[in-house]
């Protein structure tokens, strides 16, 4: 089971001098077919609880979506005045509990964030504790991030070398630059080409995927990763 949260910020003005802020918690949970009856009651408590906590304003229960997997899409969205009220709803042992609560309906659960710049190089992620980002289980992600991080340190590295830039700069005022330029290019060109290669195998970890796929996946890193430490290794040797 998931649940997949987007936290979406609302801008209203109220008058030219007072700025208002409505927040809204969209949330989509799967769940497996005749579980409906435990869900709704579930939803039930949780907006009852939530009626407790300040700013609370509403919540809207959608019409199922059924789906020809042996799942049905059940969406909610709730409503507080303020990014603030809802943070600490977000973050109350109320709702820990809640969430606790309802592993029997739905084992597992994603969320993303469209205000705080949370949402990463990948788009879901699972698991019984609540997490900032969304992504593969955690080793996938880290070799994954290494794969694209390492040729464009590389060949960052040897083109500055060769070109004799920033040679002369400091230490800190060099490292600034070269950290923006990697993180503009692994993150714009590098990283989207990576998760989409390799996409059948950075799967979210609560969809089970074959050990053939698992196995393929991981050689492939590995593999790229050492065809490239030798084909860097031959070219700082031409160098010297």
């Amino acid at each position: 089971m998931t649940e997949f949260e987007l936290l979406a910020l609302e801008n209203m003005t109220d008058s030219p001098s007072e700025e208002l802020f409505y927040s809204s918690l969209v949330t989509e949970h799967i769940v497996p077919k005749g579980n409906d009856f435990a869900f709704k009651r579930w939803h039930y408590n949780l907006v009852e609880i939530s009626k407790r906590y300040d700013g609370f304003l509403r919540s809207d229960l959608c019409p199922p979506l059924r789906c020809k997997d042996p799942v049905v899409k059940w969406y909610y969205i709730i409503h507080f005045d303020s990014p603030e009220h809802l943070n600490q709803w977000m973050e109350s042992s109320d709702r820990k509990k809640l969430l606790e609560t309802g592993q029997a309906i739905f084992s597992a659960y994603r969320f993303k964030s469209f205000t705080t710049g949370l949402e990463g190089w990948f788009s879901m992620q699972s698991g019984t504790t609540e997490n900032k980002c969304l992504g593969p289980p955690r080793w996938k992600q880290i070799l994954a991030v290494v794969l694209g991080l390492y040729p464009v340190v590389m060949i960052q590295a040897i083109a500055f070398s060769i070109l004799g830039f920033m040679q002369s700069w400091s230490l800190a005022s060099s490292m600034i630059v070269n950290n923006l330029i990697t993180s503009t290019v692994l993150s714009l060109l590098v990283m989207p080409f990576v998760s989409k290669r390799l996409s059948f195998w950075l799967q979210p970890a609560y969809r089970l995927i074959s050990l053939k796929k698992n196995l393929i996946g991981s050689f492939i890193v590995a593999a790229s990763l050492g065809l490239m430490v030798i084909a860097f290794n031959g070219v700082l040797s031409l160098k010297q």
